[in-house]
């Protein structure tokens, strides 16, 4: 029998610890075919999801795969990310959290609006290395959840925001 990833597991008491101490829980995701979002919020491939109560509907953190529904731009989307997609999730507020390594892997990202693969045909890659803590640079550098509370808005970096605009993960040992 073939070991269950640490990772999802570990996503789920990250994303408990943010609630229950009123934080935003974010999830850094790196967009690939697999990943169901709306590409207009896609930069270098990744997104950042505000994956919080008040910015999801029916979220569910199974083993394989994140699905919810969010808003953008006030246009409901129905969201799958795998969970071997996952790059960090940590809280808005103080930038704590938790960084992922992720195996690249190629292929163009659907829009939440197309068919996704079902997740019973979809293989996730075998489970990543030890996960490692990180801050983001600043907690005003996370920009996520601009869009409705659900993603980060697509702007240029020099929004006028400290630290460019776009959240920075800092690995901390």
């Amino acid at each position: 029998m073939q070991e269950i990833s640490t990772k999802p597991y570990l996503l789920r008491a990250l994303y408990e610890w943010c609630t229950d101490n009123g934080y935003t829980p974010h999830i850094a995701v790196r967009v690939d075919n697999q990943t169901r979002v709306p590409r207009q919020f896609v930069r270098d491939n990744e997104i950042v999801l505000n994956i919080s109560f008040e910015a999801t509907s029916q979220l569910q953190m199974g083993n394989e795969w994140i699905e919810f529904s969010a808003r953008f731009s006030g246009k409901s989307h129905k969201i799958e990310v795998p969970v071997a997609n996952i790059l960090a999730i940590y809280a808005r507020e103080n930038g704590q959290g938790m960084a992922f390594p992720v195996e690249s892997a190629g292929g163009e990202a659907q829009d939440s609006g197309a068919d996704a693969v079902p997740a019973d045909e979809a293989a996730a890659p075998g489970a990543p290395a030890a996960p490692r803590a990180v801050e983001t640079s600043s907690a005003s550098d996370a920009t996520a959840a601009k869009a409705d509370g659900a993603t980060n808005a697509p702007h240029p970096d020099d929004d006028g925001s400290k630290g460019g605009g776009r959240a920075r993960l800092k690995i901390v040992k």
